[in-house]
């Protein structure tokens, strides 16, 4: 249903450019999306005219929903987005949110998105990587839910890849060139850091460390 429904006409409050072929249409102060120039021009949009409701229907409609699938889609060919990743890719190209939700929800529909599949792969492919808490914070910050993220590792967790973890520390030491014979106790405080920062269980981190009283002289 049109958010204009009820209505006879709104009101084109602002027009801004917002390139040499785009422009961007405020309807009614508090509607905005993106037009072509030529398409100002057909649908005759002037600043503090009438927009007509079956205007305003036909451009959400016949324009802009088919142009946001269509980058979805395009966007799509090279890599996988999350829902939230996608639809800030819309926000940016000045989408209103209805089209923004349509177009996300059509892409889903046919299964182009997918946030379990698109945890489950990264989580796959980090684990080598990253420890569980940096891939957990790494898909929150992608906009995956905590209930999608907590289901994935579930799946893709077990307890060989949370033992990992311990492998991973060690890798990041010798990348450091570690000695724990060798270390101070000051230099092993500042790789604790390093590592919790990175995500990993102090438990697991004092495990492959040692203990802070088997540490060198301060």
């Amino acid at each position: 249903d049109s958010r204009a429904a009820g209505q006879r006409a709104m009101i084109v409050t602002d027009i801004v450019e917002i390139s040499k072929t785009k422009v961007e249409v405020c309807v009614d102060d508090d509607i905005r999306f993106a037009l072509y120039k030529s398409e100002l021009r057909k649908y005759g949009i002037k600043k503090d005219s009438a927009l007509p409701v079956e205007t305003y229907d036909e451009i959400m409609g016949e324009v802009l929903l088919k142009r946001a699938k269509l980058r979805c889609m395009n966007l799509l060919k090279s890599r996988d987005y999350t829902e939230y990743q996608l639809a800030a890719k819309l926000k940016q190209g000045c989408y209103p949110e209805e089209i923004i939700d349509a177009a996300v929800a059509y892409v889903i529909s046919y299964g182009y998105v997918d946030d379990m599949r698109y945890a489950r792969s990264y989580i796959e492919y980090a684990s080598q990587s990253k420890s569980r808490r940096q891939i957990e914070n790494d898909l929150i910050r992608k906009g995956i839910s905590t209930d999608t993220i907590r289901q994935a590792c579930e799946q893709c967790m077990d307890e060989d890849s949370i033992a990992n973890e311990e492998e991973l520390i060690h890798k990041l030491l010798e990348k450091k060139h570690f000695d724990r014979q060798k270390a101070t106790y000051k230099e092993c405080q500042k790789l604790v850091g390093f590592l919790y920062r990175k995500g990993f269980a102090l438990d697991k981190i004092y495990r492959v460390i040692g203990n802070d009283g088997d540490w060198g002289p301060e």
